[in-house]
């Protein structure tokens, strides 16, 4: 039986054991190489047109930069400073600096000084507290108070027995319970009828009906014999309505402007 794949000379065509470059197919080297467009990545060996941004403006936050000439220089100010023309203000005169004047002796008072040198009684002023003294906070003689003499708070004396109206205290009590056990009123009383023979009871509610249809059934007075007449002759009846005609239009009151 003869293979399917042919032979080429003395190789024949087979499956290669694992992924080569040849199966996959590629665009080949045309993105390989730079782009003629744009600023970035652009080929250097071509010519590039310039480009123009569309940015906004900064603000220049640098202090050293200059106005430029829109300032008016004034007159007097040359290259080497202000010229030497004198220049007169509209100030005041400044006044003459005087020479340290030394006390002459109808500057002192020596009558004043007996305080100084001799002995004096003493002497209260009756001028108001001074600020100053406000900062110090001592107790005054008010501030302290003496321990009283009578009642169960004294200190120097003995004191009588005194006695108070308070209530009972449950803390040490003889009623107090230092087991906290339940008591007999702290149980409830067992039902007898749970252990005994139980009585039959009987309650008051309403009497109960059994389940059934309530849709009212007519009885003999609702119906009419005397009025049947489809299973016995019955005489001709005549109407006193008017007749009208079927090609008369039907009167419209209400008509829609």
């Amino acid at each position: 039986m003869a293979s399917a794949e042919p032979w080429v000379g003395s190789w024949r065509p087979h499956k290669p054991r694992g992924p080569i470059a040849a199966l996959y197919r590629s665009p080949g080297p045309k993105y390989a190489l730079p782009g003629l467009t744009g600023v970035n990545k652009h080929d250097p060996t071509k010519y590039k047109a310039p480009v123009f941004s569309l940015g906004k403006l900064h603000i220049q936050t640098s202090p050293d930069c200059s106005p430029g000439p829109r300032y008016l220089v004034p007159s007097n100010i040359t290259r080497d400073g202000r010229d030497g023309t004198p220049a007169f203000s509209l100030h005041s005169r400044p006044k003459e600096p005087r020479l340290f004047q030394a006390p002459g002796p109808g500057r002192y008072s020596p009558e004043r000084s007996g305080r100084s040198v001799f002995r004096s009684a003493p002497a209260y002023s009756l001028s108001g507290r001074s600020k100053d003294m406000s900062t110090h906070k001592t107790p005054g003689p008010a501030s302290y108070n003496l321990p009283p003499v009578l009642g169960p708070k004294t200190v120097a004396t003995s004191a009588a027995p005194t006695y108070s109206l308070c209530g009972r205290s449950k803390n040490g009590s003889f009623h107090e319970d230092l087991k906290k056990t339940p008591g007999p009123a702290a149980y409830k009383v067992v039902d007898p009828c749970i252990y005994r023979q139980k009585p039959p009871h009987f309650s008051m509610t309403g009497r109960n009906f059994a389940p059934g249809e309530t849709t009212r059934k007519p009885g003999p007075g609702t119906h009419y014999p005397e009025n049947v007449t489809v299973t016995r002759g019955k005489a001709p009846s005549f109407s006193f309505g008017l007749r009208h005609s079927e090609y008369i239009a039907p009167l419209i009151v209400d008509v829609a402007e």
